[in-house]
C-alpha cells in the first residue's frame, strides 16, 4: 500500500497542486507567503512562474519538489501525494521523479563533472559503469565531453551549470523544477543555458517549471504564471 496516496484527477498531470497554503512564524506574527496556490502542468509542458522578489516563488518551487511542506493543501507528482509521505518516502520519489536546477550549480566541489552527473543514478543503485557511461553521453550531448574530469572549480560558470541541467536529467525525471537557472550567468551565457534546457525539454519530454524575473526568458516558455499576493494567475 502506497501511504503517499493517489489522485485519480492528477494522475494524468505530472504535477498538481492544490488549495497550497503556506505559512512562516516570524517572532510572534505569522507571515502568509501562498494563499491557496492552484497549478496544474502536464506531461512536457513547459511553464513560467513571475513575480516580485519576496512574492514566494521559490517556496512554491520547494513545495511542488517537496523540499518543504505546505501548512495547507495538496501537492501530487506523477499522482502521489507527496506533502503526505515520509522523509524516505518522498526522497525517493523526488530521486525518480524529480529533477532540481538553481541559480547557483550545487555541484559538489570535491567530484568531477562526470561524477557529479552520474550521482542520483548511483544513489539509486544504478552499477557505476553504466551510471557513468550514461552520465558521459549527456555531458557530451550538452557541450562537455572534453570537460568530464574536471571539477566544479576548474569550469567556468555556464560549463557548471550546463553539467547542473545534465544531473537534472540524468534520471529522466517527470519534471524539472529550476530556479532563476541563469540568474548567476552573463546575458549570452543564460541565453544558451535556457537554449539547452528547452532543447532537452523538447527531447526528452520532462516536464519543465521555471522560476525567473526575466520576462524575455519567461516568454519562451508555453504559459506564464504570476504570482502575487499569494496567488497564482495566468
Amino acid at each position: 500500500m502506497n501511504n503517499g496516496g493517489t489522485d485519480g484527477g492528477a494522475a494524468a498531470a505530472v504535477i498538481r497542486c492544490a488549495g497550497l497554503v503556506k505559512h512562516f512564524l516570524e517572532t510572534e506574527n505569522v507571515v502568509q507567503v501562498l494563499n491557496g496556490v492552484e497549478l496544474t502542468v502536464a506531461p512536457g509542458e513547459r511553464v513560467a512562474i513571475v513575480g516580485a522578489s519576496g512574492s514566494g516563488k521559490s517556496t512554491l518551487l520547494h513545495l511542488l519538489g517537496g523540499l518543504d511542506l505546505p501548512t495547507r493543501g495538496e501537492v501530487y507528482v506523477t499522482g502521489a501525494a507527496i506533502n503526505r509521505m515520509g522523509d524516505a518516502e518522498r526522497g525517493l520519489l523526488r530521486n525518480r521523479a524529480i529533477g532540481f536546477v538553481y541559480q547557483f550549480h550545487h555541484l559538489l566541489p570535491e567530484f568531477s563533472a562526470l561524477e557529479n552527473v552520474a550521482m542520483p543514478l548511483l544513489i539509486r543503485g544504478m552499477e557505476p559503469l553504466e551510471a557513468e557511461a550514461r552520465a558521459k553521453a549527456l555531458l557530451q550531448r550538452v557541450g562537455l565531453g572534453k570537460r568530464l574530469t574536471h571539477k566544479p572549480g576548474q569550469l567556468s560558470g555556464g560549463e557548471r551549470q550546463r553539467a547542473a541541467v545534465a544531473r537534472a536529467l540524468i534520471h529522466q525525471p517527470a519534471v524539472v523544477l529550476a530556479d532563476e537557472p541563469t540568474g548567476n550567468l552573463d546575458a549570452h551565457t543564460g541565453d544558451q543555458v535556457y537554449a539547452l534546457m528547452l532543447e532537452l525539454n523538447a527531447d526528452m519530454h520532462t516536464s519543465l517549471v521555471v522560476v525567473t524575473h526575466d520576462t524575455g526568458l519567461a516568454a519562451r516558455m508555453q504559459r506564464v504564471m504570476h504570482l502575487e499576493d499569494g496567488v497564482l494567475r495566468q
